[in-house]
């Protein structure tokens, strides 16, 4: 395996050469987006069956809540949507899409998060939650947690309840779950900020 700064977030979470398998498939891009920023791409994991096949399983088993505790997933665009349904699908439920502001038909909830330098806004179409559901929020990365606490307001202000969080990669550093409140989250991988 070629020397790498991603690491699983719980050792025991996974077969040593599956996850060595795994972790082989992500490129490090340095100054991607900006200078000074190592990417680290999944893409390449997706495109992979027995790597695709190995994240699913592993997502499965290494849920931050059991699966009869939520009711539904909600995936935040783009790369929640590229393994939101297949594991919704997986475990028996519906997949809800959080998508960049726009993207949606009328009506829809919107929600605003800061970036580093500026705003975006996410949305998630008004009837896609029943009153009382319990969500599972997924994807792909966390950060500083912007996004998945937009996510989480999103769907409390549609009637629903956030049970958790699930997530592929994190940050550390950032303490992006730790703004996420005390709700239960997970993430396979981790790597430095």
């Amino acid at each position: 395996m070629t020397s790498t700064d991603i690491t699983l977030t719980d050792p025991t979470s996974m077969d040593k050469a599956d996850a060595d398998y795994l972790i082989a498939l992500m490129r490090m891009i340095p100054g991607f987006p900006k200078e000074g920023i190592l990417f680290r791409d999944i893409m390449p994991v997706f495109a992979d069956a027995r790597g695709l096949s190995i994240l699913m399983d592993a997502l499965v088993s290494n849920l931050s809540i059991a699966n009869d505790e939520f009711d539904a997933i909600a995936g935040l665009e783009a790369r929640g949507f590229l393994f939101g349904p297949p594991l919704a699908e997986r475990l028996g439920k519906g997949f809800i899409a959080v998508r960049k502001a726009g993207k949606l038909p009328p009506p829809t909830v919107r929600e605003s998060y800061a970036l580093e330098y500026g705003e975006a806004s996410i949305e998630i179409e008004r009837d896609a939650i029943r009153e009382g559901e319990r969500i599972l929020i997924v994807d792909d990365l966390i950060a500083t947690g912007g996004s998945a606490s937009a996510a989480r307001d999103l769907v409390i202000s549609c009637g629903g309840v956030v049970a958790g969080f699930s997530f592929i990669m994190e940050l550390s550093g950032l303490d992006g779950v730790k703004a996420l409140g005390d709700y239960p989250a997970s993430s396979l991988l981790t790597m430095p900020a």
